[in-house]
Parts: structure tokens; sequence; C-alpha cells
């Protein structure tokens, strides 16, 4: 007989691993099944090698331009492959964690191969079949590959396969402008590599704060990053399968040593069959959910990337957990789109939550910025470029906003929640904060607000009211 689960998780990335362990919490018999390595895209191919590149670029950059500083570094040089090195010890040092082992700690079994369904409550891997109560799809997405003629002539790196490199490639292209194009790009060009990116937008990161854009567009320009705007690739020729040139829409050829893709990604449903149990799918391809997660068969869900979220390993996580959760306890918590912070992690690091400035509409919304230039912090470290940006609405209440400076992301950790709880700029502003961080900034502007609302109407009138009675009251000082 088929072996029966109460929960077969499909894919062991962030979103297969939280709802794997939320429902196994609940007492739950959870089966969790990977194709190829455990942990996912965000352990092997995402989050943490390239952040780990990310700072092996950045202590290139700070010796190379430490003399401001009074501080001067010699012959500075970038030996690429203990670079790599180092991103290889961070995934072996985490990867333990998303072990098989690990995994049983929680009473989990893990099982490795193909899996597809052969019914509403049904599925095998790799031919050997099992049946569950409830099933929870977390299988990602993979890198989009383009298609113009000559791509098939040439081994195209992607985020996923740019890891296997051991040399630093002279001259690299790459395709997209966006943050992964924009994380990788600038990376390699601190280590070393000839950096050519080209974007089909007018700007780099366009869906961000224009400001953001321009400011990190700066950047590159001082990196020695060519960023060509408002370009697309029409061919690409390759004599050796590695090289080669790069054919634009408008006739220009940039040599490449290596060309990589980033030009967004595609859902992973290979081989899965979701509609043998009943699983719709969008016309994009993701897993047709609900706003629960839950899938056109009532006792399938689905989370992460696959099912068309965010695709940010947080959001996959916390995705995660509200799958497991609805498949175990039968309810229908929701998971919330609207508050979904995400960090572009190049230099500076560009941090977004809610509404930005671009969406705030006048007369309903507010927004105020506390500049990096008036903040102490970003001067004594001479990196004052940046900013911190709030929307509000015409009560004060934190709508989200935009951060643009060193560690962006943990400055945003306090903006993400303040729009989550809906809290007012008068709760931020009124919260003593340690000086002198980067954070000044965000409390700036929100103190901004608070003295704006103290300015204006009825809270100015009544101010100006107890300032007269209060000077009646005490009367005029004796002498």
């Amino acid at each position: 007989m088929p072996a029966q689960w109460d929960l077969i998780v499909i894919g062991s990335g962030s979103a297969g691993i939280v709802a794997s362990k939320t429902a196994a919490r609940f007492g739950a018999r959870v089966l969790l099944v990977e194709r190829h390595r455990l942990g996912g895209d965000c352990l092997w191919t995402g989050c943490v090698p390239s952040k780990s590149l990310i700072a092996a670029a950045h202590a290139a950059h700070v010796a190379r331009t430490s003399e401001r500083f009074g501080v001067t570094a010699e012959n500075v040089t970038v030996d690429f492959a203990r670079a790599m090195g180092h991103v290889q010890d961070a995934i072996a040092t985490i990867e333990p964690h998303d072990s098989v082992e690990a995994f049983a700690e929680f009473g989990i079994e893990v099982a490795h191969g193909d899996a597809r369904f052969t019914g509403r409550h049904s599925l095998e891997i790799d031919g050997t079949p099992h049946t569950f109560v409830q099933a929870v799809i977390a299988t990602g997405t993979v890198p989009r590959i383009p298609t113009f003629p000559g791509t098939d002539s040439v081994h195209m790196l992607t985020s996923d396969s740019i890891w296997q490199l051991d040399e630093l490639p002279k001259r690299l292209v790459v395709l997209g402008g966006g943050a992964i194009s924009s994380e990788l790009g600038q990376a390699m060009g601190r280590l070393g590599s000839d950096v050519t990116i080209v974007n089909r937008s007018s700007r780099i990161l366009p869906d961000e704060e224009e400001r953001a854009s321009a400011l990190l567009q700066a950047t590159f320009d001082r990196d020695g990053i060519t960023v060509l705007h408002n370009r697309s690739a029409t061919e690409v020729v390759s004599a050796n399968g590695l090289s080669g040139e790069l054919v634009l829409d408008d006739g220009t050829r940039v040599p490449f040593d290596r060309l990589l893709a980033a030009i967004g990604r595609n859902p992973n449903l290979e081989s899965l069959s979701p509609e043998t149990a009943g699983v719709a799918v969008t016309d994009q391809g993701y897993v047709d959910v609900d706003a629960s997660l839950r899938t056109t068969n009532k006792h399938i869900w689905s989370a992460g990337d696959v099912a068309g979220l965010p695709k940010f390993s947080h959001v996959a996580g916390v995705s995660g957990s509200v799958a497991g959760t609805n498949a175990i306890l039968g309810l229908r918590r929701k998971f919330n789109e609207q508050v979904v912070p995400r960090v572009t992690f190049t230099s500076p690091e560009i941090a977004a939550v809610g509404l930005t400035a671009a969406d705030a509409v006048e007369g309903k919304h507010r927004v105020f910025t506390g500049e990096h230039g008036a903040t102490d912090r970003a001067i004594a470290e001479g990196d004052d470029d940046g900013f911190a940006q709030i929307v509000v609405d015409s009560r004060g209440r934190v709508l989200g906003g935009t951060i643009v400076g060193p560690r962006a992301g943990e400055s945003l950790g306090e903006l993400t929640v303040a729009v989550s709880a809906k809290l007012s700029t008068s709760t931020l502003a009124s919260a003593t904060h340690a000086y002198p961080t980067f954070t000044d900034a965000l409390w700036n502007a929100a103190i901004a607000d608070v003295q704006h609302r103290l300015q204006s109407g009825v809270v100015k009138s009544g101010i100006q009211v107890l300032v007269r009675v209060r000077r009646a009251m005490l009367g005029t000082p004796r002498a």
C-alpha cells in the first residue's frame, strides 16, 4: 500500500522548509520531497552565495578607496578563487541547518527524487506511490534564459551557475537591469571584471524610487561599470561557447568573455503535473492560489515563488508558515502582500516597504525625507549621499518608505514594523533612538511629520491657546 502522510511538501527552499517545520510542530506526519539539494536557491545559488560575494567585493572596494581616510593600501589584488572559496565556506557553514538529520529532529522525513501528482490525494516520487491528506507545492522558480538568435551557441551564466566560476572573467556582460543584475554586476566589477550591463529600461532598478536609481547609477559610474540603457540584445555571436560579441538593437557589438543573464525567473513546475491533482495554473504558469494560499484543489496549498508571490526568501518563509498552518489546522489565514520589505544589496543598499513617494497621492499622503547629508553617522563615515523617506497618511500613520545607504536593509526593519503595526510618526518620534546611527535619518523624517502636524490646523490653534493660558497662570516673574 502507498505510504500516507498528513502533509507532503514538495520543494525544500525557504517556503518548503518553513511549511514542513510548521506542520511538524503541530504534530503532523510530514514528508519533504526534494529533487536536488536541501536548502533551495537561497542556500545554494541565491541569498547566501550572493551576499558572500558582495562581502568580498566590498572588502576590495574599501581597500582601494581607503586613502580618503588617511589609510593607504598599496598594490591591492584580488584572488578570485579564494573569494569564491569564501562563498563556498559560507554555504558549507549553513548547510547542516538544512540537512536530513536536522529535519529528522523535527520529525520530518525527507525523500529525494522527482515528484509527480497522480491524483487529487496522491503522487509518485521516482515512481514510488504516496498518498496525502494535504500537500504544499513549494517548488520555486528557475532563471529565465533569453532565446534570441545565437543563445544556443554560448554557455550563458545565470544566478544559478555563476558560482561555478573559478576564474574572474576579464569582460562580463550582464543582461538585465533589476536587483540580481545590479548586485552581481557591481560585485564582479569591484572584484576586477570589466562589466557592461544591458538594460531595457531607461534607468537601473526601474521599480524603485527614481532618486534611489540615480544614486546607484552614480556609484556604478564611479566603479567603472557601464550601463547601456534602453537597449536590448538581438543576437549573440560566439566561436568557442564562452566568449564572443553581443549584438544590440542599435547595431552596437559588445565583446564579452562571459555572458550573464539576469532577466527574471520562471515558475518551476516541470514534471509535477499539477493538473492531474486538479491544481490550476495562471496564464503566467504560476500555481493559482487564493488569499489563504489554497489552490483549486482545497487539499493542496502553495507557497513562495511558484505561487506567484514576490520573489524574496523572506516572503517564501512567511508564506510557507501560512500554508503549513492553514493546511494542518484548517484555518484560512491570509498572506499579506501589502507589507513586503525588499532590499537590493548593492552599494548603496536600496530598501523599501509599502508605499513609496511615487505612490503618494497629493492631499491624501505626505512625504518626508531625512537626508544622510544631515545625519551625523553618515557624515562621520564619509558616506552621506543616501536618505530615508517615509510616506504617511493624513493622521500621521506610516504607510511605507524608501531608505538608501549603508545597511539600509537593517534600518528598514523599524519602518517595516511601523507599516505592519500601523504606527504613527508620533510613536516613532517619541521612541528614544541610539545615537549616532544611520537610523537617525528615518527618525528625523518621522519628527518632521510630527512638527508638520503641530504647526497646522486645529492642533496649532490648540497649542497657542495652551501657551496663552499657561502664561496667564504663571504671570510675570518678580525681580
